[in-house]
């Protein structure tokens, strides 16, 4: 099961982490393991570390409008979104 971390801008880190957007928009794809980070250097940089069982499925997700509505209500910038994916042994 691939990790990805996601950072990005937010206009406001405060609504951002108390937002339970990012549980109803991963939780039915079964993604797991959703842990959240800021930067203390730059309080509207943030990052989301998390376990996607289907790729396929999450890229879907993340270009269905329903990805825009949560990014918009969470206050991400998302032209600042980043998607790493975690390297893998060759």
């Amino acid at each position: 099961m691939p990790t990805l971390l996601g950072h990005h801008d937010v206009k406001d880190q405060d609504h951002w982490l108390a937002s339970p957007k990012r549980e109803e928009f991963f939780g039915p794809l079964g993604i797991t393991n959703i842990r959240t980070f800021v930067d203390p250097q730059n309080p509207t940089h943030v990052a989301v570390l998390m376990d996607v069982p289907d790729m396929e499925t999450f890229q879907a997700a993340m270009e269905a409008e329903g990805a825009a509505e949560a990014m918009e209500y969470d206050g991400v910038l998302p032209e600042t979104l980043v998607i790493l994916v975690e390297a893998q042994p060759a």
